[in-house]
């Protein structure tokens, strides 16, 4: 911005405006941290489950202006029909309740990021990281249900699994598959455990579990349904 205002493609008065929103613009129930981009890489991810339509669309509204890539999470389709008419490009994801404005379409990752789920009950959470992944400036690919219930369907997608810079891989019940994952390849792999199970697995916490108690050493876990974080993660390490 300096240089186009020394160069006289923007003026002193356009400069001054853009900078009294630094390093955040505060909208009264929202601080929108639009400094972060600078600070972080990736500007600010949008939380909307617990926000009322109008705050999310507020935040949107003075996003858009800066020209970064946009990500909501947990919304639905009404909410996706509001965003939808502050920007025709934005694009719905119904399983996770992603939405995403991509306008920057830029591969900023250095490799491929595999997001691996066990079971189909688990790809609504795998979708989300996905989604993010590829909103961050990465290349992405799914591999969906090959849990340890027919470890055969994995082993099968072994060259996939071996192409990989990161690995995300999801899963509910007993949560073991990513220890498998991760005994198979020489990268990072990220554990999500999933709320997917019956009344034993306690709504993921044994999923939780299992993950953190990994024999696999490349293994880390995020928070259970925590397919955000997860891709979030995976996009830092992809760009290291």
């Amino acid at each position: 911005m300096l240089r186009q205002v020394r160069r006289g493609h923007v003026s002193v008065e356009d400069a001054v405006d853009r900078l009294r929103s630094l390093p955040y613009e505060d909208l009264g129930y929202a601080k929108i941290d639009h400094h972060r981009s600078l600070r972080q890489g990736f500007p600010e991810v949008i939380f909307a489950r617990g926000k009322t339509p109008e705050q999310v669309e507020g935040v949107v509204r003075r996003m858009l202006g800066r020209g970064h890539n946009i990500l909501i999470t947990r919304g639905d389709e009404a909410l996706y029909r509001r965003i939808e008419r502050l920007d025709p490009h934005a694009k719905f994801h119904a399983l996770s309740g992603a939405i995403a404005i991509c306008r920057d379409k830029k591969i900023r990752g250095k490799g491929k990021v595999l997001v691996v789920s066990a079971g189909t009950s688990d790809i609504p959470v795998a979708e989300e990281a996905l989604v993010t992944v590829e909103t961050m400036g990465n290349r992405v690919q799914a591999l969906y249900d090959v849990g340890v219930a027919g470890i055969h369907r994995l082993l099968r997608q072994s060259r996939h699994l071996r192409s990989a810079r990161v690995i995300i891989v999801v899963a509910g019940m007993e949560g073991a598959l990513p220890s498998v994952v991760a005994g198979m390849v020489a990268v990072p792999v990220i554990a999500v455990p999933t709320s997917v199970g019956y009344g034993a697995s306690f709504r993921g916490l044994a999923a939780l579990l299992g993950m953190l108690n990994s024999c696999s050493p490349n293994t880390a876990a995020v928070n259970i349904d925590n397919g955000f974080g997860a891709g979030y993660l995976a996009s830092v390490i992809n760009r290291l």
